[in-house]
């Protein structure tokens, strides 16, 4: 993905060096469009690109806040952890 966006600016880059070179063409003009043609079409396609990925994190963000409440719910009242098993008491000696 990242290799097609750079040859993507290579081009892009290469069309503004040739509209600053040129006897008709200008550096405001490159500057234009470098940024038409390269820059922003580039930041469009990696940010649409990207979706799934931050979805996917913060689903993975909403789990873990949701594991940790559902601990946090199983202490005690002290903020300790209830005991999975409790220890029979001593026997007392007569």
């Amino acid at each position: 993905m990242y290799l097609v966006a750079i040859g993507w600016l290579y081009v892009a880059l290469m069309m503004a060096v040739v509209e600053a070179t040129s006897a008709q063409g200008s550096v405001l003009g490159a500057l234009f469009t470098f940024l038409a043609y390269g820059v922003g079409p580039v930041a469009l396609a990696m940010y649409l690109l990207g979706t799934p990925a931050r979805k996917a994190k913060l689903r993975a963000q909403r789990a873990a806040e949701e594991q940790a409440a559902h601990t946090s719910e199983q202490a005690d009242e002290g903020g300790h952890a209830t005991a999975a098993r409790t220890i029979a008491p001593e026997a007392e000696k007569p």
